[in-house]
């Protein structure tokens, strides 16, 4: 047999936002891992659970995307590695993977001026994707919402997230919401999110702070401790820490942690979570949260924790967990919201556990059963 007829099927990513630092991080990532020189860290679909669900090899994995923004990848990555985020000398090792992706990446949108109504913008952003997909061959991509939090929307128009969203489905293609932006969450998309005939996921990926949240809330109910008060910071540069600077972006972002907090204690305790840009930070952040619960006796206590890490590296590795998933859930057949992946984000769809370790289990479960579908 020849080597074009063994080699297994190709699967696109096609991200938006996608010459933003965890699309760049997604992409050097890859390559770096399929090459051997780094290992697969924090890849949950490169443990042993998952050996056996039939996922496409890392290998296998053909980037493109959607950005509005036009610095080659190639030249966001040695930006990058400037700031920590990426290894020193990684970019110059996988620069060919890069550039190949920066090839396939299309203008985004809307931007100022352009006179499409939605629809000309779902049909262009869906020609595109299926361009992808068909120009190169590939088995099927899955779309991937990596792009900057937009505020919730306030009228009956789309915004960017919710077009992208369409125009994934209109292409035929899974659809992932790494955001906490609208995308298939906007009322208008209800029927269309409703008869689509693939698989989805979101959304907000449950990176660091909210990782930790759902790991301490169920531990507090579960020892029957009284939680008063959760209240948090987070401090921030980069794209995320600009984007949330605009209390409307920051909302967007905050319901997603108070939801998790309110699903594992079962009641609401007082606190808010306050979100500060702060440029020199760069693509790094730190998280604290301070957590006044009453023990025995009403004995006082207080928990405080704190998150310091890189979003881009934290996030990045998710990202391919999900596209790896999302694609094989396609591949046999699902459709409708993946609850299975709820593990991954802050606001899941479907019916799902909060615990982190209920979590676990549920993705456990369906990558057995993925691999039971051959």
């Amino acid at each position: 047999m020849s080597a074009s007829l063994s080699r297994p099927p190709r699967v696109g990513v096609w991200l938006i936002g996608a010459r933003g630092s965890v699309a760049t991080t997604v992409v050097a990532g890859c390559a770096a891992v399929t090459a051997g020189l780094r290992p697969p860290t924090g890849l949950v679909t490169e443990t042993p659970a998952f050996a056996h669900s039939g996922l496409p090899a890392l290998s296998a994995l053909v980037f493109g995307g959607h950005d509005t923004t036009d610095c080659p990848l190639p030249k966001r990555a040695e930006h990058l590695a400037a700031g920590g985020v990426l290894p020193p000398g990684l970019p110059a090792a996988v620069t060919a993977e890069l550039t190949t992706a920066d090839q396939e990446i299309r203008p985004g949108g809307p931007l100022p001026g352009d006179t499409r109504d939605e629809d000309e913008l779902i049909a262009a952003f869906a020609a595109d994707i299926e361009d992808f997909v068909r120009r190169l061959g590939l088995a099927r991509a899955v779309v991937v919402n990596v792009a900057s939090t937009e505020p919730a929307p306030t009228g009956s128009a789309l915004p960017p997230s919710s077009l992208y969203a369409a125009a994934a489905l209109r292409a035929g293609c899974p659809y992932v919401n790494f955001t906490p932006s609208t995308g298939l969450h906007h009322p208008a998309l209800a029927p269309l999110a409703a008869t689509s005939a693939v698989p989805y996921a979101g959304r907000d990926g449950k990176t660091g702070q909210t990782l930790l949240r759902s790991v301490l809330g169920p531990m507090f109910a579960q020892r029957a401790l009284d939680v008063r008060a959760w209240s948090g910071t987070n401090l921030l540069g980069g794209g995320d820490g600009a984007a949330l600077a605009d209390p409307a972006a920051a909302a967007a972002k905050n319901a997603g942690k108070e939801r998790v907090l309110i699903d594992t204690l079962g009641t609401t305790p007082e606190g808010e979570v306050h979100i500060d840009d702060v440029p020199a930070l760069g693509d790094w952040k730190t998280a604290w949260d301070h957590i006044a619960f009453d023990g025995f006796l009403g004995t006082r206590m207080i928990l405080q924790t704190t998150w310091q890490g890189c979003d881009s590296a934290l996030a990045a590795p998710l990202v391919l967990d999900l596209a790896r998933l999302t694609a094989r859930a396609h591949e046999t057949g699902r459709t409708g919201p993946l609850a299975e992946l709820a593990f991954y984000f802050k606001d899941p769809v479907g019916e799902a556990p909060a615990a982190l370790g209920a979590q676990y289990a549920e993705l456990v479960g369906f990558a057995h059963r993925l691999g039971e579908k051959r």
